[in-house]
Order: structure tokens, then sequence, then C-alpha cells
């Protein structure tokens, strides 16, 4: 046999080697891979509990369903823990093992909507006397506190409005929030109410203390009546749930400070249904009715949403007296319906007969919608 034989049977043997070698490294890798993933499956999965009081070297922390226990806290876990801090714990014996970082007022900003509002009182037709009481008791406070303190009184800390829907209560709370430069924190009173225990409360007071954060601030609590509704004895979890959030609401409202730069504006369909302990003296005490607007405030509110209409010979006053009992929103819906009918016909210009078949329009809705009702209801 040849040396270059020899040689060539050596690189052959040398080469196979190194590949088994580095076969056997990655078939080493992908063994520890799978038996690390095989251990995460083995493990048992913790717990997120909130700490409710720390009682010596023990916590007492509740958990999502609502039962509380007092607990050890592992020498490993970050120290010191604090009442309402998020924690995880073994799932057999509860040992709380971490502490968990979340985001300030994460969860709640979920929940709500924060605008600056840049609505004006110009926009805001037919309704003189609402806005002259929303002003003197959420504008003038926030605008001059130090007027209140030489008279030696305590300003309302919020209102009620209370009418028809589409009559124009969240706009009326927009303008106010726009003419303090305030922010505008727009809360669906439903949204409120969670599926765990106790999730409901938290989030009240989580609001309110974006409120104080970014005062000065108005929180614009829509659809009241889903959580303020008159308490009654009801043996459901969901009920008492509802009743929960209910009174950490009004324990909010009698926290504020007499004078401070938060106020709450509360908004309903159903005043008729509201438990009175959210519009006693102290609370929610100023209520102000959005009723549907007369023939004059219609016409000024048909005004201000077709000032930037191009019209040809349309007589407003005409069309006014058929929008009879129309809400301010029907109105607005009324003005832009009529301006689709010119669109569909090629034309630029909204003629009487455009407003006419608008009317209509809305009309037929309204007695659509209100059939509906009554075979939901009836």
């Amino acid at each position: 046999m040849t040396e270059n034989k020899l040689q060539n049977i050596v690189y052959t043997h040398v080469t196979q080697i190194s590949d088994l070698e580095e076969e056997n490294k990655f078939l080493k890798d992908s063994l520890e891979s799978l038996e690390k993933e095989l251990q995460k499956y083995k493990k048992t999965p913790l717990i997120a509990c909130e700490i409710r009081d720390i009682i010596e070297d023990k916590a007492l922390v509740r958990l999502p369903n609502g039962n509380e226990f007092l607990v050890d806290v592992s020498t490993n876990c970050e120290s010191p823990l604090l009442p309402g801090e998020s924690v995880l714990a073994e799932q057999k014996n509860l040992t709380i093992v971490k502490k968990v970082k979340s985001k300030k007022n994460f969860d709640v900003e979920k929940f709500v909507i924060i605008e600056k509002p840049k609505t004006s009182w110009d926009v805001v037709g037919g309704l003189e006397q609402q806005r002259i009481e929303i002003q003197e008791v959420i504008e003038l406070p926030l605008k001059k506190p130090e007027l209140f303190k030489k008279v030696g009184i305590e300003p309302p800390k919020g209102i009620l409005l209370h009418g028809p829907p589409g009559t124009g209560k969240t706009l009326l709370a927009k303008a106010v929030a726009a003419s303090t430069d305030s922010t505008f924190i727009e809360v669906v009173a439903s949204e409120l109410v969670q599926k765990f225990i106790g999730e409901g409360a938290k989030l009240v007071k989580e609001i309110f203390q974006l409120a104080r954060e970014k005062a000065p601030s108005i929180i614009f609590i829509d659809e009241l009546d889903a959580i303020a509704a008159t308490r009654i004895e009801l043996g459901t979890s969901g009920e008492r749930e509802v009743q929960r959030t209910f009174m950490q609401l009004l324990a909010e409202i009698d926290g504020f400070k007499a004078l401070g730069n938060v106020k709450i504006i509360g908004c309903t369909n159903r005043k008729d249904v509201l438990d009175p302990a959210i519009v006693r003296p102290g609370r929610l005490d100023r209520l102000i009715q959005v009723p549907l607007p007369n023939e004059e405030a219609r016409k000024e509110i048909l005004n201000i949403h077709s000032k930037n209409l191009t019209m040809l010979k349309v007589d407003l006053d005409k069309i006014n007296k058929l929008m009879e009992e129309f809400s301010g929103a029907e109105i607005k819906s009324t003005v832009t319906e009529a301006g689709y009918f010119a669109i569909r016909s090629k034309r630029t210009k909204v003629t009487e007969k455009d407003f006419m078949s608008a009317i209509d329009k809305i009309k037929e809705e309204d007695l659509t919608e209100s059939r509906e009702h009554l075979e939901m209801f009836g």
C-alpha cells in the first residue's frame, strides 16, 4: 500500500470522526433542550394573587376567586412586600415566590377614554340653562377655587346629567372640560363590572387615582344606572359584585377633598332607577335635566349643524317644524342624511326635498326601533 493511499484512508477516518463528533454534539444539545422543555411541562404553574396585608413574617393574600389565606413568603422573594401588590405563589401551599412588576395604571387605561376635548360652547345649541348650571358647578370651582374659600362654602363634587338619549349630555361634559382645559376621562359604567370578584372596585379606585394624577380632570361616567341602580337583596354573585363596585364609587366620591380639582359628571337615561345614595347631598347632588329641545332650541341646533351646508332654496323654519320631538343627535343625523341624498343624486347643493327625505328616514328608523323594543320587552 502506497503512502498516498494511507494518507487518504487516515484523512477519511479523521473526517468521519469529526462529523460524528459534530453530530454527537448536536444531538446532546437537542437532548438538553428537550429535557429543559420537558421540565417546563412537569412544573406546577404559579398562581397570581394580591397582597392584602403583612402579618409579622407572613402575608395575607387574596386569590382571583376571592378566597383569602395567610401564607409564607419565600426567602428568595423580593422584599419588602406591600399591600395591594401582585405576587406569584405555589399552587399547593401558596408560598409566595415572586413579586409581579406591572405597569402603573396599565389596566385602567384599557377601560377608559382619555382626551383633551376641543369642543367649544359654540357647538352646544338649545341648552342655555343647562350650560349656566354646569358652568357654576364644574367650571367656576376649577377656574376660581379661591372664590369659594373667601365665601366659605364647599362647591359640589359632581353633577348628574339626565334625560332622553341624544340630547347633548356628553357634549355638555366635553364642552366644560374644554373650557377648563381639563383632562376628560370617559368611563362606561357597564365596563366597571368585571368578571372576577373585587376587580371592578379596584378599577374604580385606579380611575380616580388616574384622575388625580392628570388633574385638573373631569371623570364622565356614562350609563351610570348600570352600577348605581337601587340596591336589592339578591343572592347572585354578579349582583353582589355590582354592589361592591358601587360602594367603591361612593367611597371614592366621599374621599375627595372639597376643593379638589377633580370633578365627576354622571350621565343616565334612567334617573328613576338610581339608588338615592348616589344623589344625596355631598355626592352627585346637582341634578341637571337635559330634555328634548323645543322649537327654538331645535332651530339653534339646526343652524349649528347646517352652517357649512351648501343649500338651494331651503326654508329651515319649515324643516324645523317637521322635526318635532327630535333630539339634538337626530337633528344632526337629519342634516347628514340630507347631504347624502344630494350626493346620491350627484348634486353639490342640498334641497328642501333632501331634508324631507332625511326626516322621513329618521322617523322610520325611530318607528322600527320602537317596534323592536315593544316586541322585546312588551
